[in-house]
Parts: C-alpha cells; sequence; structure tokens
C-alpha cells in the first residue's frame, strides 16, 4: 500500500504539470472547476481587491475583467509576477512581488482574496488579523484544500506518509477545523461551500 500510493503521489504530480501545458499555461482545473466564478460572482464594480498569493494571475485577470474591479495580485515568486504580467495584461490589474502583509501596498481594499494560500501559512491567525489591521477590507474571498476530501488523504496520515497535497502546506481543513479557526482570528463565516473536496467561503471581520 505504501509503495501505491507514493507511484500515485509521481502520478499525481506529473498530471498536474501536464495539464498546465494542456491549458496554454494555465492549469486545466481552473476551467473545468470553475472556481473563479465564485470570486467573481462575490465582487461588485470599482471595489479595489487585493489578491494574495496570485500566482500565475489567472484568478486576478478573472476578477478584473468580468467584475470590472481593480485587482492587485501579490506574490512572492518573481517568476509568477513576470508571467502574469505578460499572459494578463490589462488597465485594471496590477502584479508586484511581495510577501504579505509586510510588502502589501499602503492602500484599503474592499475584498481579499486568498485563493488555494491560507493553507501555505504557519501562522494563520495572526496573519489574518495582521492584514485586516492593515487594509481594512469588508470581507475576504477564501479556498483552501480539505483533508478529508477522499479516503486516501487518511490512509496516508495512518502509514505515517506525507497526506496533504502539496508538500508546501501547513494544515489541511475539515469543516470544522476552518470554522475554530475564522473563530480564533474574530471573523465570522457569511458563506461557505464545499466543492471538490475544498471550502469556498465569504468571511469578514467580526468586530468585537
Amino acid at each position: 500500500m505504501r509503495e501505491l500510493l507514493q507511484i500515485d503521489t509521481d502520478v499525481t504530480g506529473l498530471i498536474n504539470e501536464t495539464a498546465i501545458t494542456y491549458g496554454g499555461g494555465v492549469h486545466a482545473k481552473h476551467r473545468l472547476m470553475r472556481y473563479h466564478d465564485f470570486f467573481v460572482d462575490r465582487i461588485r464594480p470599482g471595489e479595489r481587491v487585493l489578491d494574495i498569493g496570485s500566482g500565475n494571475g489567472a484568478v486576478a485577470h478573472s476578477v478584473a475583467t468580468r467584475s470590472s474591479a481593480v485587482v492587485v495580485g501579490l506574490d512572492l515568486n518573481e517568476d509568477n509576477v513576470a508571467s502574469a504580467q505578460r499572459m494578463f495584461p490589462h488597465s485594471s490589474l496590477t502584479f508586484v512581488v511581495g510577501e504579505a502583509p509586510e510588502d502589501i501596498p499602503a492602500e484599503r481594499f474592499d475584498v481579499v482574496i486568498m485563493s488555494n494560500v491560507l493553507e501555505h501559512l504557519e501562522h494563520r491567525v495572526q496573519f489574518l488579523r495582521l492584514v485586516q489591521e492593515r487594509v481594512s477590507p469588508s470581507r475576504w474571498l477564501l479556498r483552501v484544500p480539505m483533508f478529508d476530501r477522499e479516503w486516501r488523504v487518511a490512509m496516508r496520515k495512518e502509514l505515517g506518509l506525507y497526506y496533504f497535497g502539496d508538500p508546501t502546506h501547513a494544515t489541511e481543513y475539515t469543516q470544522a477545523s476552518f470554522e475554530v479557526e475564522m473563530q480564533e482570528a474574530s471573523f465570522k463565516i457569511n458563506e461557505l461551500q464545499i466543492n471538490w473536496g475544498e471550502i469556498w467561503a465569504e468571511v469578514s471581520y467580526d468586530v468585537p
């Protein structure tokens, strides 16, 4: 079982790499899962949006073009930012290199997006509070992976194998653990969906 699960990990990695090539530089899951719609549908024209960990820029571009919002994509990887600038030029869209929260532009944003980013952080509660204090968004749109998305994850854990979907993940969530973490950060959950083994949520700071 251990050997088969390791093969599964290796094959999954190759599938993901190939899916990016197949999608012309954007992973095919963006199109198949249609998760951009979750962000686009919850942002109003003219709002200022900060996309933390914007990666290749695909989500930020969808929001800028389809929601008519002004979007800043922040990513610590220079190659990601260069790729985003090349693939998605738009007058209402800016990509910058930096790490949150210290490199966030000193301005207010209406919405913060973190699409498959929060799970990479160790000190998530502190991070959420710091960003909230810095830019005062009215709401956050979050997308995070779930631990209990399928039985093989639990089997990997039982066998002592690395069981997260990415070696840079610090956590993966259950609905219960997500709710607890949001409460610890003084956030209320306005909406929560479970799709494709992920949590898609709109949350906002719950002023004491």
